[in-house]
């Protein structure tokens, strides 16, 4: 006699995620853009191409960091997306956005030290423990840096678009970039006798980004070094205040990648639309290039729109 075979509920079965190959191709061509740039063979020879802009103006080296910002921002819309359809808790979502922005802080700051840790002499000390020669390598460790500036817009993008619908990011960016705009050429510089940013934009210890990066990372009015960019040691280009319009990157990121999601729709359409757009926002960052200089130092907003949209047309074309 054939026993019945026992009932059991049915299981939910998960699709497995679908790969967006055009976004590998060009995360991947962005980072061997990378690679290229961050290792020339000789630095006494180096393609003016693959150098930065000395100041106000791009090179294709200016691309690579903001195309990385607009990709983080589509790989994160797809994870939210996908963390949203599962039913994930919103608090498992805000930790696990903290927590990856946290680590990448936290090995950006790293590699600034660790690997240039020195056992010198410490004046005044004749026989230091270990202890003192961390506490003397921390006195002008660098605070702030490219994985940093990547962990913190991040968080602030992931936080903003885990909930907000395209209307209101385009809002939070808009929002971002004119107000940024307003403050680094509207307001008076401190210490500049009332100068507005505006007449002080092509020098770089003297802008309102500069102001915040000395107030907020120069710490030796407090006896504990500078922390600023030593390159510089007066303004960072990865600094607090410049990083505000960097979110706005992530976002736009974010938006593409909400655009690019869109199955019900025909790629023609998904691609058409990318490049159109991207087109108008290099357009518009060419034009407002005439009031605020496009420069990767100060992260413009005219910098941003310029950027995001020359990487809607380069994924748009992958595509």
């Amino acid at each position: 006699m054939t026993r019945p075979r026992p009932q059991h509920a049915p299981i939910a079965s998960q699709a497995p995620r679908e790969r967006l190959l055009s976004l590998d191709v060009f995360r991947g061509l962005t980072i061997a853009g990378m690679l290229l740039v961050n290792t020339p063979g000789t630095w006494s020879a180096i393609y003016p191409p693959f150098e930065h802009a000395a100041w106000n103006g791009w090179t294709p080296t200016d691309l690579i960091f903001p195309f990385f910002l607009f990709i983080v921002g589509i790989t994160t819309e797809l994870s939210l997306a996908a963390r949203r359809a599962r039913g994930d808790h919103e608090s498992a979502v805000v930790r696990q956005i903290l927590r990856r922005g946290g680590l990448i802080f936290l090995f950006g700051f790293l590699l600034n030290g660790v690997p240039f840790f020195t056992w010198t002499a410490i004046p005044g000390v004749p026989d230091p423990t270990f202890l003192q020669r961390v506490v003397h390598n921390l006195y002008d460790w660098r605070l702030l840096g490219v994985l940093q500036r990547i962990g913190l817009a991040y968080i602030a993008a992931g936080l903003i678009s885990r909930r907000a619908s395209a209307k209101q990011i385009v809002g939070a960016v808009a929002g971002i970039l004119f107000a940024y705009w307003f403050v680094l050429t509207c307001l008076p510089v401190p210490g500049t006798h009332g100068t507005i940013g505006a007449l002080l934009l092509d020098r770089p210890d003297a802008t309102m980004a500069a102001w915040w990066d000395r107030y907020l990372l120069d710490w030796t009015r407090f006896g504990l070094g500078n922390h600023t960019w030593p390159g510089s040691v007066t303004w960072d280009p990865e600094g607090f205040f410049s990083t505000i319009p960097a979110v706005a990157s992530c976002l736009l990121g974010n938006l593409a990648g909400r655009w690019i999601a869109q199955r019900d729709r025909s790629l023609l359409d998904r691609v058409s639309s990318l490049f159109a757009v991207g087109a108008l926002g290099m357009t518009a960052g060419l034009m407002w290039n005439w009031a605020l200089p496009i420069n990767k130092n100060l992260w413009t907003s005219s910098y941003v729109l310029f950027t995001a949209g020359m990487a809607c047309v380069a994924l748009a074309t992958i595509m």
